[in-house]
């Protein structure tokens, strides 16, 4: 590394997560989710571990992603969430990859004569994202049976609130879902796999009405974990939910290096348009990390990373490159030392979670906005 700033990934604590919510899953299959670069975590190293640990599908967005999973897991069946776009087909068929459809095009593209194709239909429940709406099914069924070269693999929707725990909404959803899939087993399709939901779907409430739904045309269930494989459990509203505390444990530690040390007087000021101003004789950090690293310029003047085991206050503006950090009141700070931006050091712990709740978004973009100029580092 040219540059002191990597991401650990823990293939230990991954194994663990998915172990976990394999349990939980019972009689349902697992698609772990490994799109947007692994959720910041590395799509090929995470598909590798998952795929050594008996996972027997990977979902991806793109079919671009799915090469990469596919170089590196070259037996286990893997689905590109977001379908194929003009010109994706080939390479689709050319490492056996399962698109998702929904629209007429997405068929017509799926299509190549004597090259028989997998797909798996997304329904529209109530997300209004993707997925075929239910006045348009029935056409879509009909292309369907008149394309011989794709074979329907799956049916699949999406919960837009599962973790609104008092809401009726996936209630509804699913009751939708269930008439769309009564509809094409009725028009004599056979698709072996349904699944619908998140981490939410498989932590709670699991997955017993999907299951039940799959045997009543015997098909198999399957649940789509994403963020709880990485370590972080989605936070239940409007009811006493499950506490997953200490039970997920996240995979990823960002850390950096102290690149250099300065110490200013009061009244002095550090950083862009000086909005860092020293009150007393002030000990500042310097650590080569920045926003386009992926720390967000949100946490300029109010986010912390760890030191000696200790919280250092974010002195100032968080830069492209670089960001500076109030070492005052932890002393024998040295060049070289080890900082943990997201992580554990001594008794202290900064999570995604940490940084999300500061600037007001989801870990989910904490994770993803970890940029690919950080190194990822397989540990244990």
């Amino acid at each position: 590394m040219s540059r002191p700033v990597w991401a650990e990934i823990s293939r230990s604590k991954l194994l663990h997560n998915f172990r976990l919510l394999r349990s939980l899953a019972g009689p349902a299959e697992l698609l772990p989710v490994v799109k947007g670069n692994g959720y910041g975590h590395g799509t090929a190293a995470c598909s590798r571990a998952l795929a050594a640990d008996g996972a027997r599908w990977l979902a991806v967005t793109s079919v671009e992603e799915g090469v990469t999973a596919r170089a590196a897991c070259p037996e286990i069946d893997i689905l590109a969430l977001s379908g194929v776009w003009q010109g994706d087909a080939d390479a689709a068929l050319a490492h056996h990859l399962t698109p998702v459809a929904w629209e007429p095009a997405q068929l017509d593209e799926a299509a190549r004569p004597g090259k028989q194709m997998p797909i798996h239909l997304e329904i529209d429940t109530g997300m209004s994202r993707q997925g075929v709406q239910p006045e348009a099914l029935s056409a879509l069924l009909d292309q369907l049976r008149a394309t011989p070269w794709l074979r329907l693999d799956g049916v699949l929707t999406h919960f837009h609130s599962p973790e609104i725990l008092d809401s009726p909404a996936t209630g509804e959803q699913f009751a939708r879902f269930a008439t769309a899939v009564d509809m094409i087993f009725a028009r004599g399709l056979r698709p072996r796999w349904l699944h619908a939901g998140n981490s939410t779907s498989v932590l709670f409430p699991g997955p017993a009405a999907l299951v039940k739904l799959a045997g009543k045309h015997g098909a198999k269930a399957m649940l789509r974990p994403g963020l709880s494989l990485y370590g972080y459990a989605p936070r239940f509203t409007g009811g006493d939910g499950p506490d997953f505390a200490g039970k997920l444990q996240p995979v990823l530690a960002w850390k950096s290096r102290v690149a250099s040390l300065r110490t200013i007087e009061a009244g002095e000021s550090a950083g862009y348009c000086a909005t860092f101003r020293a009150i007393r004789r002030t000990r500042l950090a310097l650590l080569p990390v920045g926003y386009a690293d992926g720390l967000s310029r949100l946490l300029s003047g109010r986010g912390t990373v760890l030191l000696r085991g200790r919280r250092a206050p974010i002195a100032g503006r968080v830069s492209m490159d670089l960001t500076i950090v109030d070492v005052t009141d932890i002393p024998g700070v040295e060049i070289g030392d080890e900082a943990v931006l997201i992580g554990s050091q001594g008794p202290e712990t900064i999570t995604a979670y940490d940084h999300a709740d500061l600037i007001g978004t989801i870990p989910y973009e904490i994770l993803c906005n970890i940029s690919a100029r950080v190194p990822r580092v397989e540990v244990d």
